[in-house]
């Protein structure tokens, strides 16, 4: 019996907790205005307080998904159906004996249940490849990342926009702009096909990179599309980032990029995946949490302090940060801000720069797509909006319209494109800064990382 007393008392005291937190909340998001989900706050803060040290990992029998605890209680299988049908697009495949692949949601896709409004389809997945050195495996990684390209460069539905692969070698000049040697090569589709690069160096003469070369040393991995659902008239981003490793003949896994990411923000869409992530994952670092969250705390700080600042960014980071610190408080806060109609924009300020992806030269994707996407755009913004930055935001948008209908006029996003997007984003940005700035600890935090909070 002194087991089930001790039991219930310890409940008793996680309930008791999660209530005088969950009172603190709603006094800091009442005097700001925010919404609060109650029953939905309560129930998170109870969760997290009883997780299960044993249990880092955990799979959900139902729907075959996998992830780490805390992410998971933030996943909803809604749109699983429709990940997963993306993720055919995006995934790499198996080869037996040289590539093994897990593929995962990552980002906001992989918090449904709070992220009312989603951005882009961010997909994650670890490629590892067994070889008998490191060239045979970057040759490999080299050989299908174009295959994966060029067997997606566009569709009915999608439009390959670019792919990561490699680092400048040297100093380059593209289209007038000067690129530092060891920056990202981002290939656009013709590039790729093409299996090379020109440019020129910063005296004028000519250069060239070629795709097999970058593979040898490929750094960041990643592979961009502009996809449509037309059953729901949208447009959207969907996204591969890989974490790249070799293994060698003795069984050392090595990553390609010099790190083994983490896996503290990813939902693995099939349980088929289990033994390759659990390989895997014994290799990163013991102190691989500490890591991910030095990771982001440099992420909070340039966002908050580098021009121009970025407060929604910051706001995204932070919750990674409290949710896995303990700080539950403040990311219960972070939570409800998600739902607020003033984050929509952010979305709004996304897509712009997706429907100009669509519409540029050589998409295949039906324009009836793009113009459905515009105007929905601008119904996000009726709703969210009011006065005369619905007025002006409106105008632009519609705009933008008028000169998708007239492609000859050139590729590029347009004056009015930019400029609404550099006023949603400042939208945004101001939202954010007041709600995170109410909030003592969460205002400290920021303070100490170096924000300021005259406008």
């Amino acid at each position: 019996m002194n087991g089930v007393n001790r039991a219930t008392q310890d409940s008793q005291q996680t309930e008791a907790s999660a209530d005088a937190s969950l009172q603190r909340i709603i006094e800091s998001a009442n005097r700001l205005g925010v919404q609060i989900d109650e029953e939905a706050a309560l129930q998170w803060l109870t969760a997290m307080a009883t997780l299960k040290a044993e249990s880092d990992v955990v799979v959900d029998a139902e729907t075959g998904v996998f992830g780490h605890q805390v992410t998971m209680l933030d996943f909803s299988s809604q749109e699983l159906a429709r990940f997963r049908k993306l993720g055919h697009l995006v995934e790499f495949y198996d080869i037996p004996g040289k590539v093994e692949t897990a593929l995962a949601l990552s980002g906001s896709a992989a918090q449904s249940k709070i992220q009312t409004y989603p951005g882009d389809a961010d997909f994650f997945e670890r490629v590892n490849l067994i070889a008998d050195t490191r060239e045979e495996a970057c040759r490999l990684l080299g050989e299908i990342m174009r295959e994966k390209a060029l067997t997606t460069l566009r569709g009915d539905t999608y439009q390959l926009i670019e792919v990561k692969l490699g680092s400048y070698p040297e100093d380059v000049v593209r289209e007038g702009r000067t690129i530092k040697a060891g920056s990202p090569i981002g290939w656009t589709a013709g590039e790729v096909e093409a299996g090379e690069i020109r440019a020129d160096r910063p005296d004028g003469t000519p250069t060239t990179i070629r795709w097999e070369d970058a593979a040898q040393e490929p750094g960041w991995c990643k592979l961009d599309w502009v996809v449509a659902d037309p059953l729901r008239g949208t447009l959207g981003n969907a996204s591969n980032m890989l974490d790249v490793t070799w293994e060698a003949p003795d069984g050392a896994i090595v990553p390609l990029d010099g790190y083994l990411d983490p896996y503290f923000q990813e939902v693995y869409l099939e349980a088929e995946s289990v033994p390759i992530f659990s390989k895997l994952v014994k290799h990163m670092s013991s102190d691989a949490l500490g890591d991910y969250v030095r990771g982001l705390e440099h992420e909070v700080e340039k966002a908050v302090t580098k021009d121009p600042v970025n407060f929604g960014k910051a706001a995204k980071r932070l919750y990674n940060i409290f949710r896995l610190t303990g700080a539950y408080e403040e990311a219960a806060y972070l939570r409800e801000l998600f739902d607020e109609p003033t984050t929509m924009l952010y979305q709004v300020h996304s897509l712009i720069r997706t429907v100009d992806d669509a519409a540029r030269s050589g998409s295949a994707i039906d324009r009836e797509h793009i113009f459905s996407q515009i105007d929905a755009l601008i119904l996000a913004v009726i709703d969210a909006l009011e006065g005369e930055q619905e007025t002006e935001i409106v105008r632009r948008l519609l705009l933008l319209r008028n000169s998708l209908a007239r492609p000859q006029e050139g590729d590029g996003l347009n004056a009015d494109a930019e400029a609404a997007r550099a006023e949603l984003i400042n939208i945004v940005n101001n939202f954010f800064h007041e709600k995170l700035a109410g909030m003592p600890t969460i205002k400290a935090y920021l303070e100490r990382k170096g924000a300021t909070w005259d406008k």
